[in-house]
């Protein structure tokens, strides 16, 4: 197994082009005033896809909750995916042209979910509309897709969302069909690990006072943020599925994921991590190179759904240095 590489951490490993685009994402937060408060962060603005279809399915209670699918002709799988802002902002459109990029170097079909968003609808709310979405996915795949080849992911909070529902599914039906788990960026520990406080002020786009935000409108009550369920880095992950961590080195939410992939591996999981020197919270929404290079990455990963190769993913690899 290799162990990480202590060389991408250090300054002179992010790279010009990584840095420039720092600096202007640095500025163009600082033209944001009142960001921090709201929770609202800088991102690409969405472009919709013209072939994107919504479903909509009732929950328990009656709730309905909205799917956005972009799939190909032929899909070879099902991609569940759970979108970011900080469980207090953005939509399942926000993953159109992503879901593009997946659909095309995949062949998997993509489905985002528009859960419930706090401070209106605080936990569980979020954490129970994932759920049913992929329950949905597990009872439906096969006649709507015609596969059962199964992989879930996020980005942020998706990311935490995604992690949570494997335990979910796993703990209350025995389920374990995902074959592969993409997680990006996400916040394993509500209560906030080290690097979520660390960087203060510093961290692009997502300073320590924009998370204390966010969290303290999704879970306000401060006794519950190391619940298994609301931060699944105290969850038991025993028999989940091959995962890959995907962070950068700048990102106020590394310790999530370094300590996340650790745990994955240490439940008896097969687990990647890639980081990314200078990679901002995020930055893979980016047209920057490094995330053309985390995308590629993702899409190799998510690409072995369907083929039978998923549970053959690599232990503890960094993008640039395997030993």
């Amino acid at each position: 197994m290799s162990t990480l590489d202590a060389a991408l951490f250090r300054a002179n490993a992010i790279a010009p082009e990584t840095a420039e685009f720092n600096d202007r994402l640095r500025k163009l937060v600082k033209s944001m005033p009142g960001h921090e408060a709201s929770g609202s962060l800088p991102v690409p603005p969405t472009e919709p896809s013209e072939r994107a279809r919504t479903l909509g399915i009732v929950r328990e209670g009656g709730h309905e909750l909205t799917l956005r699918v972009i799939a190909p002709d032929r899909p070879q799988g099902v991609y569940l995916h759970f979108h970011g802002g900080g469980f207090v902002s953005g939509s399942a459109e926000q993953s159109d042209q992503a879901f593009e990029r997946i659909a095309q170097n995949t062949d998997l079909a993509c489905i985002d979910v528009n859960y419930r968003l706090a401070p209106k609808h605080p936990y569980p709310a979020a954490w129970d509309d994932a759920e049913s979405a992929a329950m949905w996915v597990i009872e439906n795949a096969q006649t709507e897709f015609g596969t059962d080849a199964l992989a879930i992911g996020g980005v942020s909070a998706g990311a935490t969302l995604a992690a949570s529902v494997l335990v979910r599914l796993r703990e209350r039906l025995g389920f374990t069909g995902f074959q592969a788990a993409n997680l990006v960026f996400g916040n394993f520990d509500l209560s906030m690990t080290p690097s979520q406080t660390l960087l203060g002020a510093d961290a692009v786009p997502v300073a320590t006072e924009t998370i204390r935000a966010c969290t303290d409108a999704v879970a306000p009550r401060t006794k519950l943020r190391r619940d298994p369920d609301l931060s699944p880095m105290f969850a038991d992950l025993r028999d989940l599925p091959a995962a890959l961590f995907t962070v950068g080195t700048l990102d106020p939410f590394l310790d999530d994921s370094l300590f996340m992939h650790s745990r994955w591996i240490a439940a008896g999981n097969t687990a990647e991590l890639a980081v990314y020197p200078g990679g901002t919270h995020g930055f893979t929404a980016f047209p920057i190179p490094l995330a053309d290079q985390a995308n590629g990455r993702i899409d190799a990963f998510l690409g072995r759904v369907g083929r039978g190769l998923a549970s053959g993913a690599e232990e503890s690899r960094s993008p640039d240095t395997d030993s």
